[in-house]
């Protein structure tokens, strides 16, 4: 099928894996048992295990979450295109969605993305010793109370990191730092402030020996100009250019994620149908909350791609 000029794909990021995903997408798709097996002879561990079986505390960690995200998501995409599914005209990812966006796009080869990814994961680990940061979800109080919430806290870092719809901001930092502001929040009218189950405090200035490390790391990995234009995390630009894209990169570990941003981006370059390819639906969710008019669906099992198959070659 051609590309349809109304089209985007995101994927997601840490957070939507789950034990057993794609199980039942792949008894039906060879395609995603073959992914798996190119990504697990990149990175010499067995991926589809880890994904079927656990345990879940190694899942969960944030060197294997991101290989194992990123190959769910290239899994989904190949069985989209391997059903005849339409090329979009954009593609966004939220956090280390974007690498499997860049995949997707023919900007990263995927081998070579998947072992980047893990050391991605490991760099961010490294960074902040486990246990002394964390990540929290507030929901219902606008940008700029939760960002003075954040400066009020006192002694520790603790930012906004991602925006991921009108009323749902992740922050993150030094634990003790987060527990005050999620207290705070809660006194200031937050409808819910709850600590998430991340490994890392990601995207904020704790990361910057990761993206340091990072920087080295990309220099070496080769990125070609993407077939698919990226909507990137950071500054919502279409890069193109190979350096631009490392940058970029670079840039989004230590930066906050500018979902909402994203969708708005692709809304003004006029999409009107977007698909999200990974397990679970966890951007589906957020974006009818940024943008009601957008058709939205979620490709993760059997039912789920026949349905946007069928949807999108009749409209």
């Amino acid at each position: 099928m051609p590309t349809r000029t109304d089209l985007a794909f995101v994927f997601p990021g840490q957070g939507s894996q789950s034990l057993g995903m794609l199980a039942d997408l792949a008894e039906r798709h060879a395609v995603v048992q073959k992914t798996f097996i190119e990504a697990s002879s990149a990175m010499g561990e067995d991926l589809w295990a880890l994904a079927s079986e656990g345990p879940e505390t190694l899942l969960n960690r944030t060197d294997h979450t991101q290989p194992l995200m990123l190959t769910a998501g290239v899994a989904v995409w190949r069985a989209w295109r391997e059903g005849g599914g339409a090329l979009p005209a954009l593609m966004a990812g939220h956090s280390l969605g974007e690498y499997t966006a860049l995949v997707a796009a023919g900007a990263l080869d995927f081998p070579v993305a998947v072992e980047l990814v893990r050391d991605r994961g490991r760099y961010m680990q490294d960074a902040v010793p486990e246990g002394e940061g964390a990540m929290a979800a507030v929901l219902g109080l606008d940008e700029s109370t939760l960002a003075a919430l954040c400066e009020q806290a006192g002694d520790g870092v603790v930012e906004p990191v991602n925006y991921n719809a009108p009323g749902q901001i992740v922050i993150a930092g030094h634990r003790a730092a987060v527990d005050r502001t999620l207290e705070a929040a809660r006194e200031a009218g937050a409808k819910r402030a709850v600590m998430l189950p991340m490994s890392v405090p990601a995207h904020c200035s704790l990361m910057a020996p990761a993206a340091e490390r990072l920087a080295g790391r990309l220099a070496d990995v080769p990125v070609h100009a993407p077939a698919i234009p990226v909507v990137h995390n950071v500054d919502l630009s279409l890069g193109t250019a190979p350096e631009a894209i490392r940058e970029r990169l670079v840039e989004q570990v230590r930066s906050p994620v500018h979902w909402t941003g994203c969708i708005e981006t692709l809304a003004g370059q006029g999409i009107e149908q977007v698909v999200e390819c990974g397990p679970g639906r966890v951007l589906a969710g957020l974006n009818r909350r940024i943008d009601r008019r957008m058709g939205i669906q979620a490709i993760h099992d059997p039912d789920s791609l026949a349905k946007a198959l069928n949807t999108l070659e009749l409209t």
